[in-house]
């Protein structure tokens, strides 16, 4: 079915409920379960390049027209970059968003000891924000922090040089992600950051899904004030589909399973209906790495939940979401 669109807050873009994230793609090693089974055993930049382009493809044919990647996600914005170019998809026919902040370290390989590293500082803003522009040029219209922290959102320097970077057009609007326990509180500040009055950010991409559900007041709260939310993390890395194979987790699939068949759906699109069913949630990321997910997450939004009432009751049957630190493990 074809993707429906909305305005993403008062930041004047416009997006697609369901956007196309390509972290899991753009680099050969990232945290989702089931990437061994999904994606070809030699993960080189030509293969990745050749199923991210599918994928863009299979994306675009439903109807998606968000497009995420960040200067962390290996080659992402390259693969995006090619990807628009060979197609000849004109500025502002997709709308496309990207994050500065962490640094890919792992030269492209499965086992190295640190796949990134994050400095939040007005000097890295400043160099990553040309790289993502000599990549991506007038295609780039949302910037965004990667994982900000309260300190990042007191320095008035980097305040300034993201609403003048924003003023100058390098891009159209100004965002933050959020990651970790700290989130509400960096929400907090990002809400309050005037510079001359002017407010900073126009949109915020936080984790949730129905194992995480921590930032539902503050999400809610951002987007009555106009500031547009993106929601990532919606399959809990993989926890939330059928590629949970986990022991631990036995008894969420289950529950998961049993939810999903009551409403003719798969547990993905079940995970997805859910996210979506909040009226705050502007658009919810698919990290899909095959096309056969693409059309799975499209048909999520054929699928009708009550927003006030949980998908399945996972109070006694989950674990809570696995923090940044035991994430590690799931990288595959």
């Amino acid at each position: 079915m074809t993707v429906a669109e909305r305005p993403l807050g008062r930041s004047g873009l416009v997006v697609s409920r369901l956007g196309l994230g390509l972290a899991a793609i753009g680099r050969p090693a990232y945290i989702n379960l089931g990437r061994a089974r999904d994606l070809p055993a030699a993960r080189t930049p030509e293969a990745l390049y050749r199923r991210t382009a599918e994928l863009l493809d299979a994306a675009r044919a439903a109807g998606v027209r968000y497009l995420d990647v960040a200067r962390s996600y290996g080659r992402a914005e390259e693969f995006l970059a090619r990807w628009l170019a060979e197609r000849g998809v004109p500025p502002r026919a997709l709308t496309i968003g990207s994050k500065w902040g962490y640094r890919y370290t792992a030269g492209w390989t499965l086992d190295a000891a640190v796949h990134e590293e994050k400095e939040l500082s007005l000097a890295r803003f400043e160099a990553q924000l040309a790289e993502s522009r000599a990549h991506l040029g007038p295609h780039l219209d949302l910037y965004q922090i990667h994982s900000a922290t309260a300190g990042c959102l007191e320095d008035a320097a980097l305040l300034h040089a993201l609403v003048a970077g924003r003023r100058a057009g390098a891009y159209r609007a100004v965002g933050l992600t959020l990651s970790g326990p700290t989130s509400a509180r960096a929400l907090e500040f990002a809400l309050a950051a005037r510079v001359d009055g002017e407010r900073v950010f126009d949109a915020v991409q936080a984790t949730f899904n129905c194992l995480e559900r921590s930032l539902v007041g503050p999400l809610a709260r951002a987007h009555e004030v106009g500031v547009g939310v993106i929601a990532k993390e919606v399959f809990a890395n993989g926890r939330l589909t059928n590629a949970n194979a986990l022991p631990e987790d036995e008894s969420l699939v289950r529950g998961l399973r049993a939810a999903a068949a009551a409403r003719s759906c798969s547990i993905d699109q079940l995970a997805l209906a859910f996210v979506l069913a909040h009226p705050f949630v502007d658009m919810a990321l698919s990290g899909a790495v095959t096309t056969a997910q693409v059309a799975s997450h499209s048909g999520a939004l054929a699928v009708t939940l009550d927003a006030g009432a949980a998908a399945v009751d996972l109070k006694s049957s989950a674990k809570p979401f696995p923090g940044e630190a035991s994430r590690a493990r799931l990288r595959a």
